[in-house]
């Protein structure tokens, strides 16, 4: 009786182990859905082998056309970046224009590394890109396209702060205000530089 109840014991020991290393979905992480409309501000912070670099941001989508501003802290324009349907534009403070198929081949260029701009709203709104491999750590950051990422929360359950990290840099943004309407663009816009 003794080593039934012992095999059991092992098994039922066993079984709650591989169940344990199955990691469940945590609360504040869900699929990614659709959204008409987003609209926020706040301040954006990149960190590149120790080296920073802050500006403060407005970001909005609307008539599927997606724009965020980059100001100085005295509010003033340096530099836009608009997405619509036709690519992705960079405006800089001199009102020369650059562009390119997406967000991160624009960084590239301009930057000279990639920043994950295209998902930035749906990591902010706490989604995974949909129809792309994710996965979360032990404490229940998402890990999904070479980045980790954490957010900090209201108590709407809004993001105060999106934190990505991977081994050559950090973005951090911490969001003043925000508002978003779920569904899809009512109709479809295009940048404003595109004249």
């Amino acid at each position: 009786m003794k080593i039934k109840y012992l095999i059991l014991s092992g098994c039922l020991t066993l079984l709650a182990a591989c169940v344990s290393n199955t990691m469940p979905t945590p609360h504040n992480w869900q699929a990614q859905r659709d959204w008409q409309t987003f609209d926020t501000t706040g301040r954006l912070g990149v960190k590149i082998n120790d080296k920073g670099s802050y500006a403060n941001f407005d970001w909005t989508r609307k008539d599927g056309v997606e724009t965020i501003d980059v100001n100085t802290p005295l509010g003033n324009t340096v530099g836009q970046l608009c997405r619509d349907s036709q690519g992705v534009l960079a405006l800089d403070a001199n009102g020369k224009i650059y562009s390119a198929d997406t967000p991160e081949a624009l960084s590239e260029q301009l930057l000279g590394y990639a920043l994950p701009i295209e998902h930035l709203g749906v990591w902010a709104n706490g989604e995974w890109v949909r129809d792309v491999p994710h996965g979360f750590t032990a404490d229940g950051k998402l890990k999904q396209l070479g980045w980790t990422i954490s957010r900090e929360l209201n108590d709407d359950e809004s993001t105060r702060i999106l934190l990505l990290e991977n081994e050559k840099m950090s973005i951090r943004m911490a969001f003043s205000e925000s508002s978003r309407t779920a569904g899809q663009p009512e109709k479809m816009g295009k940048c404003a530089a595109r004249g």
